[in-house]
């Protein structure tokens, strides 16, 4: 983890939480309770804001723009809907796990106040995370655009026939092969996706991203990583466009891909803060929440 010099104040705190937190609302209640005897300023997402009485809501953008550092309560997804909505301004955030595996968050609702009192009292560390930029061209026309903190991945859907794809690297061909699908991660996706498909695990440090082949037909075909300062392209070969063949990023938004499209993918210029306490334990995070070695 490199070390990130920390803000000078933590003044206004945005709550973003899960779209469900209704049925946790008391968790809500008490770090608003907190924050107020912290005398600190309180911007309030839609979600939490809905538990409030006269509490004007906010959208992610808008609350990472103007808010010191957020509170993100939910599990892994409100985080990576949160990195997502990341600008340049990096507002640290502090992930704090009502989900299942937690993987990402940092901390838990039991634990958050003891986590939260070593934050304000600047003892802690920032880990900062570098975010994939994914744009869609359809015959020289950008068509979408968009960030993802864990991978973007390109597959066919129902179907289980496979699709025929190109790989290039700053506009050099790597290969065509036929696949299920392929998978475009960044060390941060390492442990998710792209690991379930047998690519490698990547340490957040190691700037780079992680290609995985889905079940490609020839088994010549295999995971590489490439640095992270290069520029990827992806061109849909396949010609059963009504098949469905889709991008995904981080498991949340899609997008219906056709015939001839290229997906460029390259490192955002933005990047994703997370809140460690600890300077963080990679090692033993994987053999917690993965069981690795077990």
């Amino acid at each position: 983890m490199s070390k990130v010099k920390l803000p000078k104040n933590l003044n206004t705190v945005a709550i973003i939480t899960k779209r469900n937190i209704i049925a946790r609302k008391e968790v809500v209640f008490e770090l608003v309770d907190y924050l107020k005897k912290r005398k600190k300023k309180i911007l309030f997402d839609n979600n939490s804001a809905a538990l409030m009485k006269n509490e004007l809501g906010h959208k992610k953008e808008k609350l990472l723009k103007e808010a010191d550092m957020a509170v993100c309560l939910g599990g892994d997804g409100t985080l990576l809907k949160t990195a997502r909505r990341t600008n340049k301004k990096k507002v640290p955030v502090l992930g704090v796990n009502m989900g299942t595996l937690g993987f990402l968050t940092e901390t838990t609702p039991e634990k958050m106040y003891g986590a939260l009192d070593r934050v304000f009292d600047n003892n802690y560390v920032i880990d900062r995370r570098f975010i994939l930029r994914v744009t869609i061209y359809r015959d020289g026309q950008k068509l979408y655009t968009n960030l993802a903190l864990n991978d973007a991945v390109i597959n066919q859907g129902l179907f289980a026939r496979l699709i025929d794809l190109r790989l290039e690297v700053n506009q050099r061909k790597i290969i065509d092969f036929e696949a299920d699908g392929i998978i475009v991660a960044t060390p941060t996706g390492s442990t998710a996706h792209a690991l379930s498909a047998g690519g490698p695990i990547v340490h957040p440090s190691v700037y780079s991203f992680v290609v995985v082949p889905v079940c490609p037909a020839s088994l010549s075909v295999r995971p590489i990583v490439i640095p992270n300062d290069r520029q990827l392209k992806i061109i849909v070969q396949t010609h059963r466009v009504k098949e469905h063949v889709g991008l995904t990023l981080d498991g949340q938004e899609t997008f219906d891909l056709e015939y001839g499209d290229e997906i460029k993918i390259r490192k955002s210029s933005r990047w994703f803060d997370m809140i460690r306490l600890t300077g963080g334990n990679y090692y033993k995070m994987l053999r917690t929440k993965l069981h690795w070695g077990d």
